[in-house]
């Protein structure tokens, strides 16, 4: 009984001493955001042979960019997956370790994102940035067919609300990518052709007002930057920097 007592008067002498109270920090009033997309969402470095590679530093990825610039009143958790598709496993990307059963969400974010959603509540905003991955000639999809995958992805978020919680579902920022860059490594064009690079430039243009219609925001990344690294994929820190200021803007606005 006197050692608790002890520790009690040791922690409001702490507790005193910061000015401050221990429920201060567990209920600060910080707006929650994430951002949920692919490599480039991930930090992907381009290289010329576009793998292996290695990720960019929190500070230059362009989620860390938007909390630079949005500051310590928004926390933004970061769920960027290289590979990330928007509603389809991909069994040539390996994601699970050797002697590992692969099944699961793997790279198809309509699996993963309930997921995502409910082990990060509460949640005011979800940014969405998807499509890139999409593109590719193997999975025969249209700049329409892409664009309905990820809204139906914005639908979810706007219909979750955890695991036995009471939270109200985010708001949803739909982002359309940069379109797909100069690739020259000869395997990866195989993937990726001029009919994937004309799909990712419709893919804006097609969102856009499907967004508003469902009353999401909407952002153009490529209106601000483009996919300019050595392997047509992936982006540079400019890039990276000109999208998080762009999107920390519209994160401020959307829960102002």
């Amino acid at each position: 009984m006197l050692k608790n007592f002890k520790n009690h008067q040791w922690l409001s002498s702490v507790t005193i001493a910061l000015g401050c109270t221990f429920s201060s920090f567990a209920f600060a009033d910080t707006a929650n955001v994430m951002v949920f997309g692919d490599s480039n969402t991930w930090g992907w470095v381009p290289v010329e042979n576009v793998a292996p590679t290695t990720r960019y530093p929190k500070e230059v990825r362009w989620p860390g960019v938007a909390q630079a610039a949005l500051g310590s009143d928004y926390d933004i958790i970061e769920e960027g997956l290289s590979g990330r598709n928007s509603a389809f496993q991909d069994a040539g990307i390996p994601i699970a370790g050797e002697g590992v059963d692969g099944d699961g969400a793997g790279m198809d974010a309509d699996e993963y994102l309930p997921a995502a959603i409910a082990s990060n509540l509460p949640l005011d905003l979800v940014v969405i940035m998807l499509g890139t991955n999409d593109a590719r000639e193997n999975l025969n999809l249209s700049a329409e067919d892409i664009a309905a995958n990820i809204m139906k992805l914005g639908v979810e978020v706007s219909q979750n609300t955890g695991v036995f919680t009471t939270y109200d579902p985010a708001k949803v920022l739909i982002v359309a990518p940069p379109h797909i860059g100069n690739i020259t490594v000869d395997w990866l064009a195989e993937s990726y052709s001029q009919n994937s690079v004309e799909k990712t430039t419709q893919l804006a243009g097609i969102l856009e007002p499907l967004a508003e219609a469902a009353g999401f925001g909407f952002f153009d990344a490529g209106s601000v930057a483009s996919i300019d690294g050595i392997d047509g994929l992936h982006m540079s820190p400019e890039s990276h920097k000109a999208i998080g200021d762009a999107i920390a803007v519209e994160i401020s606005e959307m829960l102002e």
